[in-house]
């Protein structure tokens, strides 16, 4: 009889991971797009759309950044990927934070930091939702 070893967990982000790791970047994109519109324009109404977006990539990155805890809280000692793909969330959660509130100015007051800020965390989301989607989690087979 041979005794197989099975991991302690999934190997791959379950589904609700997934799609809301996935879906911060389309919010943070969209909050950046708005910037580029309102900085072209001037039209207030971008800006309130980006602050409505980064809302909301905010609360998705949130989740994302609980269930990156779970896993890194679970991964082996010396595996040093889930620490990686944490603290993309953890930066990316932090500067949308700061972003936010600067988004919270007077609509004139946004740019150019809010722009600035914008792309970087866009970045930042892209890089951490291909970072928690395409690394194996920890307990896998190496």
């Amino acid at each position: 009889m041979t005794d197989t070893a099975y991991p302690l967990y999934r190997t791959l982000p379950g589904p609700i991971h997934a799609l809301v790791l996935a879906g911060t970047f389309p919010l943070f994109l969209g909050a950046l797009l708005s910037d580029l519109a309102y900085y072209n324009t001037y039209l207030i109404q971008w800006s309130n759309f980006a602050s409505w977006l980064i809302a909301g990539g905010m609360l998705l990155c949130g989740l994302a950044l609980l269930f990156a805890l779970v896993n890194l809280l679970r991964a082996r000692p010396r595996s040093g990927r889930p620490l990686v793909y944490f603290l993309l969330l953890l930066i990316t959660w932090g500067l949308g934070w700061i972003n936010a509130f600067q988004h919270a100015k007077d609509a004139w007051a946004v740019m150019p930091l809010g722009l600035a800020l914008s792309a970087i965390i866009m970045v930042l989301s892209a890089a951490a939702a291909w970072t928690g989607l395409t690394l194996p989690r920890s307990g896998g087979v190496q």
